[in-house]
């Protein structure tokens, strides 16, 4: 097993021993193994979606604990292919991406329609295959951040797929068009008896103020989960807070004073539980973002993500860039470092 306690340094006693402020771990709908029994069955998710889902929480190490690490890899459209691979070429190739998927223990492998449709017929019956529909492509000059659909829901039903998965950019003046976007495909796949992902990320400059970047506030990403899962996101994506008082500080929307003085402390553990209060107190299943890759410390930064969500009553990681972007060796063992949090018995809900 991973010395977890050594990878978070200075910080162990801390974030393995908080008690969490506002917000109690008894109000939580928690992970399980019988996740999809105790909570999804009694949804409006068809048998077929329940499958899904199910196979979906059965596969990998992490197969039966209620709790997911996905791989994705669609940073060669959202960040070029230069910018994703040149660190690791052979990773162009969509046959290394999926076996970098099963090799590192994953429940699934999130991508694009086109790699994953490069190797459907081999894979898509040995792990679960996540189809992401929409992309913000950077080739259009001067650049434009939106997310638009590369593809339909019946593509990805065709190719095997036990999911689908779409971003919006909250706050971004197209934000209404892709939620739309979005929810028909939601519906469309939940038809076919696919599960749905939700990336909500925010993106609007005016959500940097003062040199502070609040487009991972707590209280703005909640928001954000709180809109994803209205669409009936089944799971949803989004980066862990790194502070809170995006309301106030940038002087739009509306809040509650009670948020910041009793839901929530500048702990990063009750931080993110405001992003799993939001995702219906945990009904649906937040995984966080594992980032960019930043070298050295990618392994001790994964773990310390991990350790807060699964603290924070979240579901799990999706990992990519920490994974794909360095030798496969070194890849393999940072995915099973991150699972390795969520297989220790002794770090428990906050």
């Amino acid at each position: 097993m991973t010395d977890i306690q050594g990878l978070l340094g200075d910080e162990a006693k801390d974030l393995l021993t908080y008690t969490a402020h506002g917000i109690p771990k008894e109000d939580l709908v928690v992970p399980g193994h019988d996740f999809v029994d105790r909570i999804v069955a009694a949804t409006d998710r068809s048998p077929r979606v329940l499958r899904n889902l199910q196979a979906l929480f059965d596969h990998g190490r992490l197969g039966g604990t209620g709790h997911l690490s996905i791989l994705p890899v669609d940073q060669g459209i959202e960040h070029s292919a230069a910018s994703a691979f040149a660190a690791n070429p052979r990773y162009l190739d969509p046959q290394n991406i999926v076996a970098l998927a099963i090799e590192g223990g994953c429940n699934a492998v999130a991508s694009t329609l086109g790699v994953l449709g490069a190797v459907s017929r081999r894979y898509a019956h040995k792990i679960p295959f996540i189809v992401k529909l929409n992309h913000n492509e950077l080739l259009t000059y001067p650049n434009r951040y939106d997310q638009i659909m590369f593809g339909n829901v019946e593509q990805c039903f065709d190719l095997g797929a036990a999911g689908v998965g779409a971003t919006v950019y909250f706050g971004s003046e197209q934000s209404g068009r892709q939620l739309q976007e979005a929810s028909e495909a939601f519906a469309r796949a939940h038809r076919l008896g696919m599960f749905t992902v939700l990336w909500c990320y925010l993106r609007n400059s005016a959500f940097k103020k003062d040199g502070v970047d609040y487009s991972v506030s707590a209280d703005l990403t909640g928001q954000a989960n709180h809109l994803g899962v209205t669409i009936e996101a089944d799971i949803v994506k989004q980066k862990q807070p790194e502070n809170n008082g995006g309301y106030p500080a940038l002087g739009f929307g509306r809040t509650d004073q009670l948020l910041y003085d009793r839901l929530t402390t500048d702990h990063p553990i009750d931080l993110t539980r405001w992003q799993v209060a939001n995702c219906y107190m945990g009904r649906v299943g937040l995984i966080n973002s594992g980032g960019a890759s930043a070298g050295k410390g990618d392994l001790a930064q994964a773990v310390r993500t991990a350790v807060i969500n699964k603290r924070a009553g979240g579901t799990g990681l999706i990992t990519g860039r920490k994974a794909f972007q360095r030798p496969t060796s070194e890849g393999i063992e940072l995915l099973h470092a991150v699972q390795d949090v969520y297989l220790d018995d002794g770090i428990t809900l906050a």
